[in-house]
């Protein structure tokens, strides 16, 4: 009874440390992000990411950084630059980076696990998308965007109203309270309508409200896998995992990738988990990989992507991603 009890008690200690950070850290990066997106003119997004050149695919990465998107939730800023005509490897790049190098996820990860993993985890996400997309520009997967989306995306390049504009983000202020077309940003209203009501009302009006809105969203899958994490902490025996996911099992890597890949758990969720794994025994490696697998690509995710593209670039997409999660675990057990 009195060994039940100490579990109990390392348990709940466990989930009410790790709720309480982790909130206040999610929140704080979303303020910050936040402000960092009011600087940044919708309209230019689709310039810069058609440009062409190199640089657009660092700013690709760089916008994925930016925006705290799960995997799931990149599909529509995707079919919006895909109308726009954005670059094909700067959009796949995008699509890459999203889910996995948004400053809530790095920082999170560098409370977890300390500066040398979340490292690791940075450049394994950022170097295999950026290699990604431009292999998949330079051997003409653009041909395995679905001719239905393209015809509309010719359809609204001759249009500025209507729901078949690409979204990007909400224009604080008024009527542009929704989201908007990255092409026209201040069509709804007018670009003079749309800057006097920012200055009238602040560039960070409703910036709090933005913030929470998305903590609110993410606390059950943040819940969940502190809950989760913690119940393993606190009752999960140490020799069983050492055993199945223990450094000294070669493929503990590829069977956490393979694990990860299909499920849908995002990565605020997958963190606790995994820190609670790594209290256990499981090897740092065999941790990234989990991370990147889970969170890079879901079931829900290919079943969207589906939509856009064909099952070729589907088959590739969750290559590139378990390829990044052996990376990421094989260079963990090198330098770590």
């Amino acid at each position: 009874m009195k060994f039940m009890t100490e579990q109990l008690q390392d348990t709940l200690s466990m989930f009410a440390f790790l709720a309480i950070e982790l909130s206040i850290l999610f929140i704080g990066i979303s303020l910050l992000v936040g402000a960092l997106q009011r600087h940044i003119p919708p309209a230019k997004i689709e310039v810069l990411l058609s440009a062409g050149r190199g640089r657009s695919y660092l700013l690709a990465a760089a916008l994925g950084a930016m925006t705290p998107f799960c995997s799931c939730s990149t599909i529509p800023m995707l079919k919006g630059l895909i109308r726009a005509r954005a670059g094909f490897g700067p959009m796949m790049v995008f699509l890459f980076a999203s889910p996995l190098l948004n400053p809530i996820i790095v920082v999170l990860l560098a409370a977890t696990f300390g500066l040398q993993l979340t490292m690791i985890y940075t450049l394994a996400a950022l170097l295999v998308s950026l290699v990604a997309g431009y292999l998949l520009q330079v051997f003409g997967f653009e041909r395995t965007i679905r001719s239905d989306v393209l015809h509309a995306s010719d359809r609204s390049s001759h249009s500025t109203q209507g729901d078949d504009l690409p979204l990007f983000q909400p224009v604080v202020g008024g009527c542009c309270e929704s989201p908007v077309s990255i092409r026209t940003a201040s069509a709804c209203c007018g670009e003079d309508a749309g800057k006097a009501q920012v200055t009238a009302k602040g560039r960070y009006h409703g910036l709090w409200r933005e913030a929470w809105s998305d903590f609110v969203e993410v606390l059950p899958y943040l819940l969940l896998g502190i809950g989760i994490g913690s119940v393993i902490y606190g009752y999960m025996p140490a020799a069983f995992l050492e055993q199945v996911a223990g450094e000294d099992n070669p493929f503990a890597i590829p069977i956490a990738a393979v694990i990860g890949v299909p499920l849908y758990i995002r990565a605020e969720a997958v963190i606790p988990l995994a820190a609670a794994l790594m209290s256990k025994g499981v090897g740092a490696g065999t941790v990234l990989a989990l991370i990147i697998g889970s969170a890079g690509a879901s079931l829900t995710e290919l079943i969207l992507l589906r939509s856009l593209f064909t099952a070729r670039l589907l088959l590739v997409f969750v290559v590139v991603i378990f390829a990044m999660a052996m990376l990421a675990g094989y260079t963990t057990y090198l330098l770590h």
